[in-house]
């Protein structure tokens, strides 16, 4: 597609320079034809006074010679004889058009011109007193002739080419922002069929394949979870046979000694190993299911939803208010599923751990250019010391408090060149901002976001919430 977009561009611009080009370079040459004559006549009209009031030789010659063309030679004058007995004609100058060419222009009565070896001459009749007509002979060379006309050619086609050759250029690039993302979907699709669950796209380009990339996306992760549900089915039915198959070697210890008895025992030991390395080999396998690449991650949105889901039910037995804003639309972000949801437990099960009953809370999520905000407030009583609640192992001295909390949080954020802020939130209480990169290979992955903008200041970090806990 990339070099057909280019073909077509070319040969398009390339008919259309064409089409401009050849008949403005026509006329360019015509108006250059044009002018000089134009020129010349004029010049030629300068000895009409004089061929008016006299035709004595010396006098014309006089008058020749003053003139810029005359004493150049490129001016002639000829005079017909008089009609009395005895005139001659009067030839004054380098003649070089011929008698036909004279004869013609005196029979025209207009000015005429004739080619010469070396260019052109212009032939102006001039009436004299005597009532005959006189010829002026101008001289124009065949460089005055096409001056500038190089110059203004070469002009255009330099114009043309870089016509052209922008419109490749640019034909290019549309094509690659048109290939690249497609040629990445296939590949994407194509190790995706191959069993390497971990694959994603970009979602950048055009509308419509940012529109499929995101589409792809998202099935991509539909089809790993359908396959990590597939397995906790198996291992669960697996796990299910484990009390019949207890109950059956109860009874077959109980039949006693005999061959019967010892084949019955042996095929339920079997039988129950076989069962165990089933559930192993469902739990413990693990595929390539780690996505990977600029459009890895999940939905933000779908995992608030799914979890506030969940922790609502315990909102409502402890008359808490809850609010959830911001997950309407998608939100995809370079977070692992289970990494997020643990991090959203951590917080959420904080709020219930640290606030008293009744406390209300709230989730937030902003999506912005380069990163994507998680906002989490209650309007519990606070925490003494937010930066050492941001310590790895510090619990704030509360009882049942690990403090790995927020650590996990944490290091969640600095995955993907964010951070986490413990702040006063407008319920009143705590608040704790997660930024999330989307962008980690840019920011390198590693270490907290620095000297990014803060979208709201708060009043201070010191009346903050609760210990550290997950």
């Amino acid at each position: 597609m990339r070099w057909a977009l280019v073909k077509v561009s070319l040969a398009v611009t390339a008919m259309v320079v064409v089409a401009f080009a050849v008949p403005l370079g026509l006329v360019v040459k015509e108006m250059a034809r044009d002018r000089a004559f134009s020129n010349a006549e004029r010049r030629a009209a300068g000895l009409a006074p004089v061929l008016a009031i006299t035709t004595d030789r010396e006098e014309l010659d006089r008058a020749v010679a003053t003139t810029e063309d005359g004493a150049a030679g490129r001016m002639a004058v000829h005079v017909p004889a008089a009609d009395e007995p005895g005139g001659k004609a009067l030839e004054i100058g380098t003649r070089r058009a011929g008698a036909e060419d004279l004869r013609t222009t005196r029979r025209l009565g207009r000015a005429t011109i004739a080619e010469v070896p070396g260019g052109s001459v212009l032939l102006q009749p001039t009436a004299l007193s005597s009532g005959q007509v006189a010829v002026v002979e101008l001289f124009v060379p065949e460089g005055e002739v096409t001056n500038g006309v190089a110059t203004a050619w070469l002009v255009l086609a330099g114009v043309g080419i870089a016509l052209i050759v922008g419109s490749v250029a640019v034909a290019d690039r549309l094509g690659v922002r048109m290939v690249r993302p497609a040629q990445r979907l296939a590949g994407a699709a194509h190790d995706l069929g191959e069993g390497r669950l971990g694959a994603r796209v970009p979602e950048e380009g055009p509308p419509e394949l940012k529109s499929a990339a995101i589409a792809f996306n998202s099935m991509a992760d539909q089809v790993v979870q359908l396959l990590a549900n597939e397995r906790e089915l198996a291992a669960d039915l697996s796990h299910r046979l484990r009390t019949p198959l207890t109950v059956l070697r109860l009874n077959a210890a109980s039949l006693g000694s005999g061959p019967a008895a010892e084949q019955t025992r042996a095929a339920v030991a079997q039988l129950e190993r076989e069962v165990d390395t089933i559930i192993r080999t469902a739990r413990d396998a693990k595929p390539q299911t780690q996505a990977t690449g600029p459009g890895a991650g999940c939905d933000a949105s779908e995992v608030v939803r799914e979890r506030m889901d969940f922790w609502s039910a315990l909102a409502e037995d402890e008359g808490r208010k809850v609010r959830v804003a911001g997950v309407e639309r998608p939100v995809r972000i370079p977070v692992a599923r289970p990494e997020l949801v643990a991090a959203l437990d951590a917080l959420l099960g904080n709020v219930f751990r640290h606030t008293p009953e009744g406390t209300a809370f709230s989730v937030d999520v902003h999506n912005g250019e380069d990163a994507v905000i998680v906002l989490v407030s209650d309007a519990g009583p606070g925490i003494p010391d937010p930066a050492a609640a941001l310590t790895r192992g510090n619990s704030g001295h509360r009882d049942g408090s690990t403090g790995l909390g927020l650590d996990i949080v944490r290091r969640m954020a600095e995955s993907t060149g964010g951070d986490v802020r413990i702040g006063h939130s407008v319920l009143g209480g705590t608040e704790v901002r997660v930024w999330i990169g989307l962008d980690a290979r840019r920011s390198g992955g590693t270490g907290g976001r620095r000297g990014h903008r803060v979208v709201r200041r708060r009043r201070g970090a010191t009346g903050s919430r609760r210990s550290v806990e997950s």
